[in-house]
């Protein structure tokens, strides 16, 4: 197995200046340190003393502070100073580090750039972990980590409603009014109340609407509700996974002419837009969150944060810029 690089000691810089000066070759050089001649070409290439002609010349100490000086730069949101303070200012308003660095490529007269990868080495660096900026990260994990999916319930519907027999139009995004929607459940001490989370698939606008239990009619009759007031087109399908809660699907078609569809057993990729939509709801509201004690405002202002967060799907334009493009064109066509 190759041994790891090293960088050169103080000790092989002197060695280097003493056999330079005898007129050794390099290659005899690089033999005798046993290190590769393109090292010894570098080390002198880089640290060759320039500042003055007469005392032009390799110089041991020298080599060695430049050396030491390269290693210690700092990084480049260390550099920037405007650059890492907006960093932080979006982070705390829920940006994930992709979409921040998305957005700065895309409002390029806004100065430098930077990627989402470099965003997350800050944010686990000594300065992220002192400042805790992972908890404004999409998980708010102390340590990156991979992320794992859970198995959904499942429950029968009619083969007809299967996500096979949905149109193929859905699948490909391209076409606006196809959405999905699943029940988010908090702690049974806190009582039945929970949320149902819906998004359209193509702009990612997301909707959440709360219930005091999981009666199905009174869920569906919810969702239509929320929809009625929206142009024709704007809800064509739906698509949720196989709870009960889900069952009185029928009243959506007689309401609104929405056609619901269902996932096939344990399998919650099928909707993927609103699972995806869950894990950023959950930042906001996690698992042991007492609904009965969030107002009205509260669920309002959540709903906007995420519609009014920038992605990277969108060309980095927000969820309700894009929804409201969509509603507009509606209205003109019709």
């Amino acid at each position: 197995m190759p041994r790891a690089y090293r960088q050169l000691a103080l000790d092989e810089r002197r060695t280097i200046f003493r056999l330079l000066n005898a007129k050794v070759p390099m290659a005899e050089i690089a033999q005798q340190l046993g290190r590769h001649r393109s090292t010894i070409h570098r080390e002198i290439s880089r640290n060759h003393f320039r500042e003055q002609r007469e005392y032009a010349g390799y110089f041991p100490l020298t080599a060695q502070e430049c050396a030491r000086q390269r290693r210690q730069r700092l990084s480049k949101l260390h550099r920037h100073e405007v650059l890492r303070h907006y960093i932080i200012d979006k982070l705390e308003h829920c940006w994930s580090p992709e979409q921040i660095a998305g957005r700065l490529r895309l409002d390029r007269e806004s100065g430098a750039t930077v990627c989402h990868e470099t965003i997350y080495r800050f944010v686990y660096g000594p300065e992220g972990r002192a400042a805790d900026l992972y908890r404004h990260l999409p998980k708010a994990r102390r340590q990156r980590r991979p992320r794992y999916g859970r198995k959904p319930r499942a429950s029968f519907v009619p083969a007809a409603r299967a996500i096979a027999q949905r149109p193929p139009e859905v699948d490909d995004r391209q076409t606006f009014g196809h959405w999905e929607a699943d029940l988010l459940i908090f702690r049974r001490e806190h009582g039945k109340a929970n949320l149902t989370s819906m998004i359209e698939r193509q702009t990612r606008f997301t909707i959440l609407l709360p219930n005091p239990d999981r009666q199905s009619n009174a869920l569906i009759g919810r969702i239509g509700q929320a929809w009625q007031g929206l142009p024709k087109g704007s809800c064509r399908t739906v698509t949720f996974d196989r709870g009960t809660e889900f069952a009185a699907y029928g009243l959506l078609a007689d309401q609104i002419g929405t056609e619901a569809y269902f996932c096939d057993p344990h399998s919650p990729w099928q909707k993927g837009a609103v699972e995806n939509a869950n894990g950023r709801i959950r930042r906001f509201l996690p698992g042991e969150c007492n609904l009965a004690e969030l107002v009205e405002n509260d669920l309002a202002s959540i709903v906007a944060t995420l519609n009014a967060t920038p992605r990277r799907c969108l060309g980095y334009r927000t969820p309700k810029e894009a929804f409201q493009d969509q509603l507009a064109a509606l209205i003109r066509a019709a």
